[in-house]
């Protein structure tokens, strides 16, 4: 049977590997796998038949692109056969800014000054009690505060009335709240810090602790005045600490609603209608004024 005929009908439906027609080489990037075609465009082909065109061109171009990465060093493992790409040559730019340095908090500043290192640690210790290895931390750890123990020596000079499982949950709570304390401090001074740098930055010199300290103790000051001034009487009427900040600005005077003396209420009164209707009932409206207003607002 001869199936010549057959091959080669199947053979035109593929074109060769080799492609030709192209004046300046093409530019590869293989570790981004891209090429990049710096020939000029047939403008002739291209409003003859633009999808065939540019279909032929991404076919011929994706043919260089595949030759060159069949042209690299190969390895073979159980996903098969994998060429070795080599580094990326092409700068692309960030989608996103370059995230800013943290602040370094008071352990950090305080370890550095002293050259204290930190040197990782194991997560799994011997417990010598159940003979067995415990996380360092966490959930069955090592550091259990005790409460789960069968029986607590009391400590001396101890209430022996005293529950201690009581005292060792009521510990444990104070060091949770204390390190919280502490976490939040440092989220705070740190807030400071960044926007000291940044004015340090803009400014051209280096932040200070005491002004972001100081800077701290402005803000919670301002944030003390703010809820005061919250209540209906704007704090006038709240009850008075010894030590309160005082609100620093114009202080609003009212006059009182039963007037002491008759004849300054009229007179203020009177006042108010001359401003309002103009002396004697005479000008209601000021007209020099007025039309000086209109012509301003044109």
């Amino acid at each position: 049977m001869d199936v010549s005929e057959v091959l080669a009908a199947h053979k035109q439906k593929f074109k060769s590997v080799s492609v030709e027609g192209k004046i300046i080489p093409l530019e590869f990037d293989l570790g981004l796998l891209t090429a990049y075609d710096q020939n000029p465009v047939d403008e002739a082909a291209l409003k003859k038949n633009k999808d065939e065109y540019l279909h032929e061109l991404s076919r011929d171009n994706a043919q260089l692109l595949f030759n060159e990465i069949f042209q690299l060093q190969t390895i073979s493992d159980d996903n098969g056969v994998m060429a070795m790409l080599p580094n990326p040559t092409t700068l692309l730019p960030r989608e996103k800014p370059l995230p800013k340095p943290k602040p370094e908090t008071r352990w950090e500043k305080f370890a550095k000054a002293k050259g204290i290192v930190n040197r990782k640690k194991e997560r799994m210790v011997y417990d010598d009690n159940s003979g067995e290895y415990k996380p360092r931390w966490g959930y069955k750890g090592i550091n259990d505060d005790g409460s789960k123990d069968w029986i607590i020596e009391v400590p001396a000079g101890a209430n022996p009335m005293e529950d201690q499982y009581e005292a060792r949950r009521e510990a444990k709570k104070e060091r949770i709240e204390r390190n919280d304390k502490r976490h939040q401090r440092n989220l705070e001074e740190a807030a400071v810090a960044t926007k000291m740098d940044q004015k340090a930055v803009n400014k051209g010199d280096r932040p200070n602790m005491d002004n972001v300290r100081s800077l701290k103790r402005k803000e919670i000051e301002n944030q003390i005045l703010i809820s005061k001034n919250s209540t209906a009487s704007a704090g006038k009427f709240d009850t008075a600490i010894k030590g309160d900040l005082k609100p620093k600005g114009i202080k609003r005077q009212f006059e009182p609603n039963v007037a002491a003396d008759l004849s300054k209420e009229k007179a203020g009164n009177m006042s108010i209608l001359d401003r309002v209707v103009g002396k004697n009932g005479e000008d209601l409206v000021n007209v020099r004024k007025a039309i000086k207003a209109t012509k301003a607002r044109r």
